[in-house]
């Protein structure tokens, strides 16, 4: 037991030592190398600053000072089709040359922070569609400076832009949009500053932490253009993010929800026609039902002008909910009116209230039924006539004895009685064409 003490303790002080020894290195390594490199840098930055005019551009007077820029996107999103805007997050990075900063020393790149940003002349960049923008200042300000020896100075921000986006929206929400991000110089005109696209100037990260909610990202392209102003030209840099607005969820929200209300208005012409209650509530709650979906839908919207392709869907169904409901209110007027017949007559006449009966036999008898006047008669057949009239020149015939005679030659028959069988073809088979040319014409035309 002594003995395995005894080597237990010899190798834990042996480990002891070696760590040691391995941190006093690396320390010492440490201290000792930047030394020299740190009073250079200082020299070097005294040296610069010393007679250094950060308010006057590089080359002032002699040629414009040439600005090439990076983007580097971080992440994009939400779009808000309500207040026109998107928001993205990026780091945008500034090259150029100053001359005035070249030194001669070992050391070929400087690598400062934010504090030596206030120092040395910036450009001004703006950007022009954003309506408020926020630099990064946690933990330290995110902005990044490397001055080379030759004079050359890169200098990056991270930033959070909410840029303006005029959607336009008479396709939403299948619509596809190009979201730009304009900047240029403020006050330096096109022969004083000059700016230019890198090769491959403008990357972006992985689309898996943007917020892309209801779009899909189709890609981005960037132009130069000169804006001319009073003031001057001046060189604006844009750069453009396509994105396609994905139909999931106004699918569910809308889309569906009215279908099937449309559906279900139609059940109304498989209910008899004397269910009165039946059909006229079913036809007010389909009708209450697509007005709520109808305002629903416009609280994704802004408050444009112009026929969405969601608001012709909406007020189509719509339509069709209504139309049920007035098909049932006609076949009602038309199957509970009082019919007044025209009796034969053969031995004697009476007259009740304008109406011929036959002499023979008892009165003629009046009974209600669903609260309608009828005349019975007992011992002749009475002819009734049309509902426009003995000559029957109405295409919409109600009775059976109007279906025959010369009159229907060249004409179309329709039996209003059996209006709801009419309706169970026509309602589907229109509302099916109606769906076709929608989403034919919305998404491949």
């Amino acid at each position: 037991l002594l003995l395995l003490l005894l080597l237990l303790l010899l190798l834990y002080s042996s480990k002891t030592l070696e760590y040691e020894e391995e941190y006093e290195d690396v320390t010492v390594n440490q201290m000792l190398a930047p030394k020299t490199q740190q009073k250079d840098a200082t020299q070097i930055l005294n040296n610069l600053l010393k007679e250094y005019d950060k308010k006057l551009r590089p080359d002032i007077g002699i040629k414009p000072t040439v600005i090439d820029v990076d983007i580097y996107v971080n992440s994009i999103g939400p779009v808000s089709s309500i207040k026109m805007e998107y928001q993205i997050d990026i780091i945008f990075a500034q090259t150029w040359t100053d001359s005035r900063l070249r030194y001669n020393s070992s050391m070929k790149i400087l690598t400062l922070n934010s504090n030596m940003v206030g120092l040395i002349w910036i450009p001004d960049t703006i950007f022009r569609n954003s309506k408020n923008a926020e630099a990064h200042w946690i933990t330290t300000p995110n902005q990044l400076l490397r001055i080379w020896n030759d004079g050359k100075i890169l200098y990056t921000l991270r930033m959070t832009i909410n840029a303006e986006c005029q959607l336009q929206l008479h396709n939403f929400p299948m619509d596809e949009h190009s979201c730009p991000l304009i900047f240029s110089s403020y006050g330096y005109p096109q022969d004083e500053m000059i700016y230019k696209w890198r090769k491959n100037s403008v990357e972006a990260a992985d689309q898996k932490s943007w917020r892309l909610y209801q779009f899909d990202f189709m890609g981005l392209r960037n132009t130069t253009d000169i804006m001319k102003t009073s003031s001057g030209d001046y060189v604006v840099m844009t750069v453009y993010f396509d994105l396609s607005r994905r139909m999931g969820y106004f699918t569910i929200q809308t889309y569906i929800p009215c279908i099937l209300t449309v559906v279900l208005s139609w059940v109304s012409f498989w209910i008899k026609k004397d269910a009165t209650p039946a059909r006229t509530a079913l036809g007010i709650t389909t009708v209450l039902t697509m007005t709520t979906l109808s305002t629903v839908a416009r609280t994704s919207l802004p408050r444009v002008s112009y026929v969405t392709a969601m608001d012709l869907f909406v007020t189509v169904c719509f339509l069709f909910v209504f139309a049920a409901l007035m098909e049932y209110a006609t076949l009602n007027y038309y199957s509970y009116t009082v019919r007044k017949p025209n009796c034969v007559k053969t031995k004697r006449s009476v007259r009740a209230h304008k109406y011929s009966v036959l002499d023979m036999g008892p009165a003629p008898t009046v009974i209600t039924l669903n609260n309608s006047m009828y005349w019975q008669e007992f011992e002749e057949a009475c002819v009734y006539e049309c509902l426009d009239g003995k000559d029957c020149q109405s295409f919409f015939c109600c009775y059976e004895e109007c279906k025959g005679g010369a009159w229907r030659k060249g004409r179309v028959h329709i039996d209003i009685l059996e209006l709801d069988t009419y309706s169970r073809i026509f309602f589907p088979t229109s509302f099916l064409l109606f769906n076709i040319v929608y989403w034919v014409g919305y998404l491949y035309l």
